[in-house]
């Protein structure tokens, strides 16, 4: 009997927001509305660095990088989100359901990589400007990026491979509005210690790892930048930096509050509002600090929208 009934379910039912039908439309519009905005404001910067050969540096490599990333990171959520507001039927098939969670974490994973790849590229840049160009040749960034993107595949599938093996009973309702990893964990109906002691074990070193670069790049960049006789020099390395740091802070802070707690922590609704930060709201803001606060940037805007 206990064997019949270990059987996995064929789908899910994500719970989402339980809000009145009239703010279900409100949120369709407000969320559509960011998506496509997200979508533009990434694709834009995109083709700006494509198409300036003043912008075809490191640093805006890796930037293309990132917006590259978030195109396909809200991607593999929103658009599933925004269905879910206008019908009643919230499933998602078992293997719909891992595969999303899989491109997720992959994203995600990719993402404290690459932020803490392009706090390195500061801190040569500003550390060793002489060598600078020496070592951060075209080779080595795209060796960088490579890894970024190898590290966040391997995390990814071997977190899915715990996870996969689980069993799932009688409860088939996910309350969250996407696959992510604590919700499946909570609805698991066999011992889940080894996927929660795996993806515990996975998720600090992508996150402190990464993390400790970035803490010991700004460090250094702190270091040498007070050292620095010019004003205008300080100010122009600070600025270099300033939209990357803020970038870095907004990430790691909705995702640490998120990742850092306990799965039982997941039965409460304002992890859903914390997931909203990271998984549309940041993404949104992402290009608007590289544009708003980066001189470089805005002029090749301006130069290719006039062009």
């Amino acid at each position: 009997m206990e064997e019949t009934n270990q059987t996995n379910v064929s789908y899910f039912i994500l719970l989402g927001f339980s809000l009145t039908p009239d703010l279900h439309i409100l949120l369709f519009v407000l969320f559509t509305f960011t998506y496509l905005l997200t979508l533009m404001e990434n694709l834009i910067i995109i083709i700006v660095i494509r198409v300036n050969n003043s912008l075809h540096k490191p640093m805006y490599f890796f930037l293309c990088n990132l917006s590259f990333l978030e195109v396909w990171y809200v991607t593999i959520i929103v658009p599933k989100m925004l269905g879910d507001f206008l019908t009643p039927d919230k499933r998602i098939s078992f293997q719909g359901c891992l595969t999303q969670l899989y491109f997720f974490v992959t994203f995600v994973c990719t993402e404290y990589i690459l932020l803490a790849v392009m706090a390195y590229d500061r801190y040569l840049a500003i550390c060793y400007p002489l060598r600078y160009p020496a070592i951060m040749s075209n080779t080595f960034c795209a060796q960088l990026s490579a890894g970024c993107w190898t590290c966040g595949l391997i995390t990814s599938a071997i977190k899915l491979s715990f996870i996969g093996q689980l069993k799932y009973c009688g409860t088939d309702k996910i309350n969250h509005y996407f696959c992510d990893i604590s919700p499946l964990l909570n609805v698991s109906c066999t011992d889940s210690s080894m996927a929660e002691l795996a993806d515990f074990i996975l998720a600090l070193m992508v996150i402190m790892v990464p993390l400790c670069i970035v803490v010991t790049s700004y460090i250094y960049i702190l270091s040498t930048v007070l050292k620095t006789p010019s004003a205008q020099g300080r100010k122009k390395a600070f600025s270099t930096c300033s939209s990357h740091l803020t970038v870095v802070v907004l990430f790691y802070s909705t995702t640490l509050f998120t990742y850092a707690r306990p799965k039982a922590m997941y039965a409460y609704n304002s992890n859903k509002v914390v997931s909203v930060l990271y998984t549309v709201v940041v993404p949104l803001l992402n290009p608007l600090i590289y544009c708003l606060r980066n001189k470089e940037v805005k002029d090749a805007l301006r130069k290719t929208l006039s062009g």
